[in-house]
C-alpha cells in the first residue's frame, strides 16, 4: 500500500472553496458500471483529472485528493476498478482486494479512464478541456499506460 487507511493527501483543505461532489455509477464502454467520486469546481474549460487509485481500489483518500483539486479549479473524478468482480457497493477498509486485482485487465482500466473523460467532458463547455490522469501504486502504471490508449489527454502522471 502507498500509505495507511486513515491518511488524509498531504495537500490543506482551502477554506471557503465552491465546488460539489457526487459519488455515482459510470458505465464503460463494455457496459460495465463502476463506482466514481466526482468533485466539480464547475469552471468551463478548465483543467480536469482522472484520478486512478492504488490497488485497493476507490475509497476515502482518493473522494478526499479530488476534492482538493476542486478546491483549486479542477474537476476531478476518481474512479474505482473493481466494478466487474466487486460489485457497486462501497466497500470497508479490510476489503480482500488482491482477488480482483487479479482480475483486472487493461482494457477493463482503460473503458473505466475513457467513461471517466467522458464525465468530465459533459458538453458544458467541456468538450476541449485539457485533461490528465494521475495515479498511485497500481494506478500509477496504469496512469502512464492511458498515454497511448487514445483518449487524447494532455498529459499522465504516475506515483
Amino acid at each position: 500500500m502507498c500509505f495507511d487507511h486513515d491518511a488524509h493527501p498531504p495537500i490543506s483543505p482551502v477554506s471557503g472553496a465552491s465546488f460539489e461532489t457526487e459519488r455515482t455509477t459510470l458505465t464503460a464502454a463494455d457496459g460495465t458500471g463502476f463506482m466514481a467520486y466526482g468533485a466539480r469546481a464547475g469552471v468551463p474549460g478548465s483543467a480536469a483529472v482522472v484520478v486512478m487509485p492504488d490497488v485497493r481500489g476507490l475509497f476515502a483518500f482518493y473522494e478526499e485528493l479530488a476534492e482538493r483539486f476542486a478546491e483549486r479549479g479542477i474537476d476531478a473524478v476518481a474512479i474505482d476498478y473493481f466494478g466487474r468482480t466487486a460489485g457497486l457497493d462501497p466497500r470497508s477498509p479490510d476489503f480482500d482486494f488482491w482477488p480482483h486485482v487479479d482480475k483486472t485487465t487493461q482494457e477493463g482500466v482503460t473503458a473505466d479512464v475513457a467513461a471517466g473523460i467522458a464525465l468530465l467532458r459533459d458538453g458544458q463547455g467541456n468538450e476541449d478541456r485539457p485533461i490528465f490522469t494521475i495515479g498511485f501504486c497500481f494506478g500509477g502504471s496504469g496512469s502512464w499506460l492511458q498515454a497511448v490508449a487514445g483518449h487524447g489527454l494532455s498529459g499522465v502522471s504516475g506515483f
